[in-house]
Parts: C-alpha cells; structure tokens; sequence
C-alpha cells in the first residue's frame, strides 16, 4: 500500500550509483531552465516573477515522491498559466494582493479536484479529450499565449484579452507607442534562442538570453529610456500559508479550476505517457497520476504557489539529459531553492522583452500544422471538430474552447454509435468464409432465400430503430424468396432493454411471415443477455450457432448441432465459471 501511494519507495531501494550522475546533470540542466521558464510563465498567469519560482519549488519535490513517471517535469506551464489569467481576469478583483490570493486558492481547489478524482480512480476520464480536439485548443491557446506577450516585446499597455480579435486591436491601438528598443531586445531575443537551439540544443538558450539581457542594461542603462525590468525580486523561501479567499468567491473559481484540473492532467499524463514508451522499467498510472499532481498542487498552495502541472520541452530536456528517477527534479527544486535564497537581486536588470521572447519561443513550438493536414487528407469529421475547437478558442474563450470541443466530440460519438456499419454478408466460394458482398462481389455466393447481417457495434437505445429499419430494408430487398435471416453477433458487445423489445418484437413479427431467425457468434456477455432477458426463448436455442458457417450449413441442410456446438453455443455465466 506504501509503495502504491508513494511510488518513491519502490524505486529508490532498487537506486543504481550509475543513476547518479544522470539525475544530477539532468537536475541542474531542467533547475536552470527552470529559473527564467517560472518567470515568465508566471508574467502570463498576470503574478509577479518571483510567483514562477515559488511554484517550481515544492510541487516538484512532492511529485517525485508520489509520481508513477520518473522523468515528468512538473512545475508552472504556459497553458495553465493562460488558463489562470484568463479565469481570474473575468473576475472583478480588487487588486493585485487578491488577485495573488485567488492564483493559489486555484492551486488548492484544482488539487482538491485532482486528488479525488485520483482516488475515486477516474483517471480514465481523460480519455474524453479527444486528440482533435487537444490539438485544436493547444494551437489556438499556444497562439494567445504568444500575442498576449506583445505588450511585453513592444513596451506599450495593451489591455489584455483572450479573444485573438480583440487583443490585436488592442495591440493596434498603442502601436504609435512602441519603445524601439525594447522592440529590438525582444526580437534580437527570440533570434539569439533559436539560434543556439540549432547550434546545440543542450545549451541553456532561455538562460543565455537572461544572463546577456540583465548584463546589457546594466551597462546600457536602456531602463532609463523606457525598457521596462523585472525591478526587485523578492528575496527567501516562500512562507507557509494556508490559502484563504473571501468564500463567497469560491463558486466563481469552480469552472476554472475543474477546467484546469482537467487540462493540467492531460498535459501531464500525455508527455508522461509519451516518456514512458523509451523506458521499460517502470509504467505510468492514471490514477496515481491524479493522485501526485493533486497532492502536489495541495501543499504547493501552502507555499504561495500557483497550478503547477508536467511541462512538455521541460520532460523532454530532463529525459535527454540523463534522469533516471525523481532524485533528478529534487535537484532541481534545490537549484531554484538557492536561486531564491541568494540570486534574486542579481535578476532586477532583466528586461521584460527577453522573458516574452522565451514565452513566444516556447508556445509558438506547439502549434501543430501537420496533424490538421493529415486529418483533413484522411478524415475530414474529425479535421471539422479540430477547426471548431481551434477557431472557438481564439474567438470565444479559452474554457469554452475546451468545453465545446469535448461536447462536440461526444456528439459525433454519439452520432458515429448511432449509425454503426452493417455489412450483408455472403459466402466466398469454395470457403467458410462470410464477407460484405460489396468487397467481395466476383467471388461471393449470394442465397436468395437467406439474408446473412452483420452489425458493427453495441445495440442500445440509441441505434435499435435504424437497425430495424436497415434490416427491413433488406428483408423487402430480398422479397417474398426469404425464408432464413442470420445475424452475425460477433461485433455486438453489449444489448440494453430498449434492443432486447426490439428485437423481440422484429422476431415474433418476422415468424409470423414464415421467416426463421438465427443468431451466430454471440460472444460471451452477449450470450448472458440473451438469456438472462428471456430473449432466448423467442429465438429458440437452436437458433443459436457458434459461427456464421455453423448456421449456414443448418439453414440449407437442417442438420442438428454436434453436442460441442450445442455446448458452446449455449454457453453463459450460470452454465459455466467460464466465458
């Protein structure tokens, strides 16, 4: 049970020493990245810098005490940055110490979320944010994030918006009031960090750019003429401190933390799941997952942190670098732990400019062009929900971006659950084969007094009438020569009460006609609903065969079934321990 809940157990008595020096280069690699990444993320979430700092702190250490993954980076993002300052930014707040207090109230109510659902294991949960609909809202958000930055790389007060059309006008409107040079810093910034990632991606580019920014206003004295710094950055550890906001604010921070909680998980067990498939000594799990991030949110909010999750370029680094287990992130959170002790005056010179181009360099790498065009070559249903997503995003909001994606791609489930495929099926000749005579019709049998069906999915309330109505539409088809219908159950998973009348119904009506009914390949769960519901005593149990060339053969021979094929095809839970 230790081991279960704290996973930190189970690796660290197997630790290796050649783990070692892996765990602690990728630690100082990811602890460096760290330093100006949590700034400038925490400049997106509308916090001072020294925010970002605190929340790549203890939820770290904590997570790699409870995490399955034993390379996640987890600490402040960009997304969830977004999702914060878009959240409180509706609020009508009083100033900035409320707005601080509500950032980390948001980290405990978003781990409160996260833990329960961890512990009610509804890590499957995530499963319902469909690809489609993740790639539409990272681009779009990715794009929001990046402009949001403009007032930083330009030096004007651009009011801020989540709506892409309103923020550019926004920017628009102050473009006459641009500082030229801190224009230059940022754009020489973005060129300088995508220069060295080509040159060598395991030079910490971010923080080259920060220690040549904070050098060159130092000497420049640029501050003076407009370029607008960081300024004092406060010194120490963060104080322990149980988040309290005014309660009746607490319903108005619900959707942004079940949104966040939300996000955040999927974007860690996502690069969680992705740094898993390179290696094979340990696996990742949901719902302890849930259960890590959640904790690790919980007493990060103690010490003054905002919603933390597992950050993509960051994982990829610390993976790269050599992390074997979590002693690689508590390395880290000791490297911010001293940047915080120590460092921070040395942080007043850096230019806002630098950490907007860190931000654009960062979120602009996850607008995905690729997967739209494959989908749009390939499915052109799926390519709709992603643009939906995508251009509700950027316009409306960034939680009705999400919401309204995940709805849409429920109602196409729904949609695809509703119309599954049905194949009519015919023998291949001079086999016991049973294929769809429309992908096989030069070498097909086709009986004119047997109608062979196949049905592609589970039979409930929502499908019951069309597959009634495309089962008479065939049954008219084949006209007055039918005298035998087949259904193939192979594909049928699951029938609920609504089916089962249905299909009770079809059955008395069509031996009315003369017309007998046969079920072949029933499987298992199927079988036991045909009989527990008494279907079985409409269809008659030799009416049920094993397989569709079992009942073929019975329909043109009228043999009896062989005592194996009885057994078998009569075969339920009350019959037998096995299914």
């Amino acid at each position: 049970m230790l081991k279960r809940y704290f996973p930190i157990f189970e690796w660290l008595s197997s630790y290796k020493k050649s783990y070692l020096s892996g765990d602690i280069s990728a630690g100082l690699t990811v602890g460096i990245m760290l330093i100006p990444q949590g700034m400038a993320y925490a400049m997106i979430a509308g916090l001072p810098p020294v925010f970002g700092l605190y929340a790549a702190l203890l939820p770290q250490i904590v997570y790699a005490i409870m995490g399955t993954s034993r390379q996640l980076a987890v600490g402040p993002v960009a997304m969830d940055s977004l999702l914060v300052a878009s959240g409180l930014g509706a609020l009508a707040l009083s100033g900035i110490n409320e707005y601080i207090a509500m950032a980390v109230f948001l980290a405990l109510f978003m781990g409160s979320i996260q833990l329960v659902l961890g512990l009610f294991r509804m890590g499957f949960l995530v499963n319902f944010l469909s690809k489609p609909v993740i790639s539409g809202f990272t681009s779009a958000a990715a794009i929001i994030i990046g402009l949001s930055q403009l007032k930083h790389l330009l030096g004007t007060e651009i009011e801020r918006s989540n709506q892409v059309h309103i923020l550019l006008q926004n920017a628009l409107k102050t473009i006459d009031q641009t500082n030229i040079f801190t224009l230059v810093i940022g754009i020489a910034s973005i060129i300088l960090i995508k220069g060295i990632k080509k040159i060598n991606k395991r030079i910490p580019a971010a923080l080259a750019v920060v220690v040549i920014g904070i050098v060159g206003i130092y000497l420049s004295g640029l501050n003076d003429l407009g370029v607008k710094i960081v300024g004092a950055v406060p010194k120490g550890l963060p104080e322990f401190g149980v988040p309290s906001i005014d309660y009746s604010r607490i319903s108005e921070l619900v959707p942004i933390a079940l949104t966040l909680a939300f996000i955040a998980f999927m974007e860690a067990i996502s690069v969680a799941k992705a740094v898993e498939e390179k290696h094979t000594d340990y696996e990742v799990d949901a719902n302890q997952e849930l259960i890590a991030l959640g904790t690790s949110n919980i007493i990060g909010s103690l010490f003054q942190s905002y919603p933390t999750t597992g950050g993509f370029s960051r994982t990829a680094v610390n993976d790269q670098a050599g992390a074997k287990t979590g002693i690689a992130a508590i390395v880290s959170a000791i490297v911010v732990g001293l940047t915080l002790l120590f460092l921070t005056p040395l942080f007043y010179y850096l230019p806002n400019a630098v950490l907007a181009a860190i931000i654009m360099v960062a979120v602009f790498g996850l607008i995905d062009i690729t997967y739209p065009i494959q989908l749009f070559k390939d499915r052109k249903d799926e390519f709709v929900l992603l643009i939906i997503t995508f251009l509700i995003t950027l316009t409306v909001g960034i939680k009705e971006g999400i919401l309204l994606g995940v709805l849409i791609s429920l109602l196409l489930l729904v949609y695809r659950t509703s119309k599954p495929h049905i194949a009519i099926l015919g023998k291949i000749k001079d086999t016991n084969y049973f294929k769809n005579i429309n992908r096989f019709s030069n070498d097909i049998e086709i009986p004119k007094d047997i109608l062979i069906i196949r049905f592609d999915g589970q039979l409930y309330f929502g499908n019951k009438d069309y597959f009634k109505k495309e089962l008479y539409k065939h049954i008219d088809q084949k006209g007055d020569s039918l005298k035998k219908i087949i259904l193939n159950a192979e594909a049928i998973n699951y029938i609920d009460s609504s089916a089962m009348l249905m299909l009770q119904q079809v059955i008395d009506e069509l031996k009315s006609k003369g017309i007998q009914f046969l079920i072949a390949g029933a499987i298992g769960p199927t079988r036991d609903i045909i009989f527990s519901s008494g279907l079985i005593n409409v269809i008659g149990t030799e009416n049920l065969f094993v397989r569709t060339c079992e009942a073929y053969d019975h329909c043109n021979n009228s043999g009896a079934k062989t005592h194996m094929q009885e057994k078998i095809s009569l075969q339920t839970k009350k019959s037998s321990s096995v299914t």
